[in-house]
């Protein structure tokens, strides 16, 4: 259980009658036609990742019934999978409030929206041979340079070339727009992620801007003079602010990378930066295949958030399912939507700019009884 995690200051024995007054494991029972209610109770009986990953589901639906503001961080190659029909169910319940994500995922979700293919290869291609036939590979998805990346570019710029945006704004700005272009003007807006955020203003942040197609898209705009340039200062500002606003705070994160960071940092820039403590988040689950024992951010344990001011605590709520994603996810999207009613969506990126309003003044005010 994961109340065994953290020190109790046992004696050896209370420490051995603790540990063997757990739940027995059987062997595990599977049977004809189980549905996900039946195969998440199954993994709950077991052990490893298994265990975990009923450990995540009941967290996720405890985030949900106890009406956490919800982020989703995704990283990986996760919208050109078609992951990206998963994360619209989710928001379309009220589950998803807010993301953070790499480009790359966004630009890829616009390839369908506008009947460009993509398509399953194989993971041992000749990729000489694919680089001759302009077909660039993720893994074992194909995608053609001519058929489809081209066009999504041309797409990319055609848009901002004739958007006006506001002098200043954030990377969730550049990420509506797009929504709400693909839902205008896509033969197939019910297949995009954007578009659905867009509907149900669900703000999308990248905070690795400059790291993506889109981004270089936007860099020939700006060559050709229209710049589209989101400023990383109200990124970390309004993502703070959501927050802050919210009486409670949770996270899926798919992955690790920038995106993870990005939703983690909010609650030390509260209090590190601003003084506005928030306490730190109180739910946490990560979906990675990445180790804590290189370093790497990716990696790092909800019980080390904790030590810096990230999470509320080190081991409750909180779980780390080490596992495909691309296996793990539609697993805990179908226990929610099983278990939990539908909510209405909290609107955050209509209501952003109020929020952020709210904590510059606050920090202003602060700021003012520090001078005096």
């Amino acid at each position: 259980m994961s109340s065994l995690r953290g020190g109790y200051g046992l004696t050896s024995t209370k420490t051995t009658e603790f540990c063997l007054a757990g739940r027995p494991i059987e062997p595990v029972k599977v049977s004809s036609g189980m549905d996900v209610e039946q195969l998440v109770n199954c993994y709950r009986g077991m052990g490893y990742n298994a265990r975990r990953l009923a450990e995540a589901c009941e967290t996720f639906q405890k985030m949900i019934e106890e009406d956490a503001t919800i982020c989703l961080t995704l990283s990986g190659a996760m919208t050109p999978v078609g992951m990206s029909g998963v994360l619209m169910t989710l928001m379309e319940a009220g589950f998803v409030d807010w993301m953070a994500s790499t480009g790359a995922n966004l630009y890829h979700d616009l390839h369908r929206a506008f009947d460009l293919p993509m398509v399953q290869g194989h993971f041992d291609a000749d990729d000489n041979a694919l680089g001759r036939a302009g077909i660039a590979r993720i893994y074992d998805v194909f995608i053609h340079d001519d058929k489809t990346l081209l066009p999504t570019d041309e797409i990319v710029r055609r848009i901002f070339e004739k958007t006006k945006l506001p002098k200043h704004f954030s990377t969730a700005a550049i990420h509506h727009v797009l929504g709400e272009e693909v839902r205008r003007t896509a033969p197939h807006p019910e297949k995009s992620l954007l578009s659905m955020a867009a509907e149900f203003d669900v703000p999308i942040y990248v905070p690795a801007h400059a790291d993506s197609s889109l981004s270089m898209n936007l860099a020939l705009n700006y060559l050709r003079g229209h710049p589209a340039e989101p400023e990383p200062s109200l990124d970390i500002l309004e993502s703070a602010a959501i927050v802050s606003g919210a009486s409670k705070n949770g996270a899926v994160e798919v992955g690790g990378g920038t995106p993870k960071n990005f939703f983690m940092q909010t609650q030390p820039m509260l209090w590190q930066i601003l003084g506005q403590n928030k306490g730190g988040h109180d739910f946490f689950i990560q979906l990675t295949d990445a180790r804590p024992d290189t370093g790497g951010l990716s990696g790092a344990t909800p019980s080390e958030a904790r030590s810096w001011g990230k999470l509320k605590d080190a081991v409750r709520n909180n779980v780390v399912v080490y596992a495909d994603a691309t296996i793990a996810l539609p697993v805990l999207a179908a226990w929610a939507l099983t278990k939990c009613k539908p909510r209405p969506p909290k609107r955050l990126y209509a209501r952003r700019e109020k929020l952020t309003q709210r904590i510059i003044d606050r920090f202003h005010k602060n700021e003012a009884k520090r001078g005096k």
